[in-house]
C-alpha cells in the first residue's frame, strides 16, 4: 500500500510533543488563525500542524487590585496557558484536571476547566459543564461574559460566582474542592462555588499570625454593616427618633444642621451620590491624578459645602465613615451600594422599623441564596463545626483539621495532632 506523504514526514522528520497531525479541515483552519504552522503535502488530504504560537505576552507580576502584606507574589496574566503553569507549579499531582472548551463564534476563545478530580464533587463539575455548554455567543473577551452567564442569578447584587488574579488563591479554593475556571485573554480567573463568606476572606489571612488576620477580618464584616447601615440609622434617628439620641449630641447635631434647607435624607443621597461621583472619577483618571483628585475633591466639596450650609458637617462625617467603610469589602461594593439606598430609602419613610425591614429583607435573600447547588451562607449555619471554624474567624492551622463539608468528597485536610480537640 502507498505511504500517506503526511504520516511518512510526521514519523521521520517532525515528531514532537508540540506537533500532530490532523485531517479536520475546520480544525486546521482554526489551527492557522490560532498561530499555529500548518504543512500541507501534495497527495494527502491530512496537515500537520505544530504549535508555533509566539504572541507577546505581559510578565507575571504581582496583582495591584489584591496586594498582600505576607505571601507570594505573583499574578496571572492574560495568556492562559502561563496560567495553566501558574496552577500546576502550587499542586503538583496527576489529580489535578481540565477540560477545556472554546466559545465564542467568532473570537474563538479557549477556557479551562480546573479542579481536583478527588475532591471536587462529581455533581458539581457536570452542573457547571452543563451550563458552559450552553453559551452560545459570537464572542468572549472577558471572564466576566462567562461569570453572568453561568451564575444563579445574574442581577443579584451579590456573587455567586468568585474571580481572582492570585495563582495561590486559586491553587487554595481547588484544595477545597471548589472548580475554576480560566479565559484565554484575561487575568482574571473564576472559582465555583462561590459564598458569602469568602467576601471576607484574604490571602493575609492565612499567611499572618491568625490572631492578628482575624482582627482584619472581623473588620471586614464590621465595614460591611457599617457601611450599609450608618447612613440609614442616621437618618432614621435624626428624623423619627430623636429622643433616642443623648441630649448632648441631639444639640450638636441641630446646632449643624441650623440654615441647612434640605431633609437629612435628601441631604444624605446627595452626598452619596457625589462620593460615588468622585469616586468612579478617580478610578477613571491615571493613577496619581485619579488618587489627588479624589482626596482634593473630596476636601474642597465637603469644605465648601457645609460653608454654604448646602449640607451639615454631620451629614459630610456620616457620608465619609460610609466611604471609608465600603473600600474594605471591594467584592461587595454591589451589594453595599444596592442595600445602602435600599435601607436609606425604609428609614426615610418609617424610622427603625424601615431599617429592620430592609435588614431582614437582606436576611432573607441570603438565605435564599445557592452556589451551584450549594448554601451560600452555610458557613455560619453548618452543623459541621469544623466548616466554622474558617468563617468569622479562623482559627489555627493545627485545629483545621477537615475541608467545608458541602464543597468536597474529602473531608480530611491533614491528621490531628496528637491530643488536639476536633
Amino acid at each position: 500500500p502507498s505511504i500517506d506523504p503526511i504520516e511518512d514526514i510526521y514519523k521521520k522528520r517532525m515528531l514532537g510533543s508540540d506537533v500532530i497531525i490532523e485531517d479536520d479541515p475546520s480544525k486546521i483552519i482554526f489551527a492557522l488563525l490560532s498561530g499555529s504552522s500548518v504543512f500541507f503535502a501534495d497527495g494527502s488530504y491530512k496537515a500537520i500542524l505544530a504549535d508555533t504560537k509566539g504572541y507577546d505576552s505581559r510578565t507575571v507580576t504581582e496583582p495591584q487590585n489584591e496586594k498582600l502584606l505576607r505571601g507570594p507574589r505573583e499574578g496571572f496574566t492574560e495568556k492562559i496557558t502561563t496560567n495553566i503553569s501558574l496552577i500546576r507549579r502550587r499542586i503538583v499531582t496527576t489529580d489535578l484536571k481540565f477540560r477545556f472548551f472554546t466559545f465564542g463564534r467568532r473570537t474563538n476563545t479557549l477556557v479551562a476547566v480546573t479542579y481536583l478530580e478527588s475532591l471536587a464533587k462529581p455533581e458539581i463539575v457536570e452542573t457547571l459543564c452543563e451550563r458552559l455548554s450552553k453559551i452560545d455567543i459570537d464572542g468572549i473577551i472577558d471572564s466576566n461574559y462567562i461569570e453572568e452567564l453561568i451564575c444563579e442569578r445574574p442581577g443579584a447584587p451579590f456573587k455567586t460566582v468568585g474571580s481572582t488574579e492570585r495563582p495561590d488563591t486559586v491553587a487554595s479554593r481547588l484544595l477545597e474542592g471548589r472548580i475554576a475556571i480560566i479565559v484565554n485573554g484575561t487575568p482574571t480567573v473564576l472559582t465555583v462555588p462561590f459564598l458569602f463568606a469568602e467576601n471576607f476572606q484574604s490571602g493575609d489571612d492565612y499567611y499572618l499570625n491568625f490572631i492578628y488576620a482575624n482582627v482584619g477580618r472581623l473588620l471586614r464584616y464590621l465595614s460591611f454593616f457599617l457601611a450599609v447601615s450608618v447612613p440609614a440609622v442616621y437618618v432614621a434617628l435624626l428624623t423619627f427618633h430623636q429622643q433616642m439620641m443623648p441630649s448632648n449630641f441631639a444639640l450638636s447635631i441641630v446646632a449643624a444642621r441650623e440654615g441647612v434647607p434640605f431633609p437629612a435624607a435628601a441631604e444624605c443621597a446627595a452626598l452619596l451620590l457625589v462620593f460615588e461621583i468622585l469616586r468612579e472619577t478617580s478610578v477613571r483618571m491615571p493613577n496619581v491624578i485619579g488618587q489627588m483628585l479624589g482626596i482634593v475633591g473630596a476636601i474642597v466639596i465637603g469644605e465648601s459645602a457645609v460653608s454654604a450650609k448646602i449640607v451639615s458637617a454631620p451629614m459630610v462625617i456620616v457620608v465619609g465613615l460610609t466611604a471609608l467603610t465600603s473600600l474594605m469589602v471591594p467584592r461587595l461594593k454591589s451589594a453595599v451600594l444596592y442595600y445602602r439606598v435600599l435601607l436609606l430609602f425604609w428609614s426615610s419613610i418609617i424610622g427603625l422599623y424601615g431599617y429592620i425591614f430592609g435588614c431582614g429583607l437582606l436576611i432573607v435573600r441570603l438565605l435564599s441564596m445557592k452556589s451551584f447547588g450549594e448554601n451560600y451562607v452555610s458557613y455560619f449555619i453548618a452543623p459541621n463545626i469544623q466548616q466554622m471554624k474558617d468563617s468569622f474567624v479562623r482559627v489555627q492551622w493545627r485545629k483545621m483539621i477537615e475541608r467545608p463539608a458541602d464543597l468536597s468528597k474529602d473531608l480530611v485536610r491533614q491528621s490531628s495532632v496528637k491530643g488536639e480537640k476536633r
